[in-house]
């Protein structure tokens, strides 16, 4: 599967599940918060872009559904870690979580971070 921009898996998305549902009702703000904090990030000038890694099962379960966030900056894990406090994410990890085609060049000197919900 491809990474998916902020605008593929947010836009007209409205199923608050999608993405990190085990943190859903338990701190997790909304989708809409989500979707406006990574565009935020996204928007960062040292940020080279933000993709949502689906998750592997999104073909099967038939809807939209995500496994992680791709973060990809010259940051360390702090940094980014920092980035994304208050989402009730469970930490940053370097890489993707998963093998994904269409991923976007990674300049030199930046780490692709994932911001993981488990």
């Amino acid at each position: 599967m491809p990474l998916l921009t902020l605008d593929e898996f947010f836009d007209d998305n409205g199923d608050e599940e999608s993405l990190a549902p085990n943190q859903w009702g338990y701190g997790r703000p909304p989708l809409a918060v989500l979707a406006a904090r990574l565009a935020e990030i996204a928007g960062r000038p040292e940020v080279a872009w933000v993709r949502v890694q689906p998750h592997p099962e999104t073909l099967d379960l038939a809807r939209l559904a995500g496994e992680a966030v791709a973060i990809c900056a010259p940051v360390d894990e702090a940094r980014c870690a920092a980035w994304v406090e208050g989402l009730e994410s469970s930490g940053v990890l370097a890489g993707l979580v998963d093998d994904y085609r269409e991923v976007p060049p990674v300049p030199a000197g930046a780490t692709v971070w994932s911001v993981l919900w488990d």
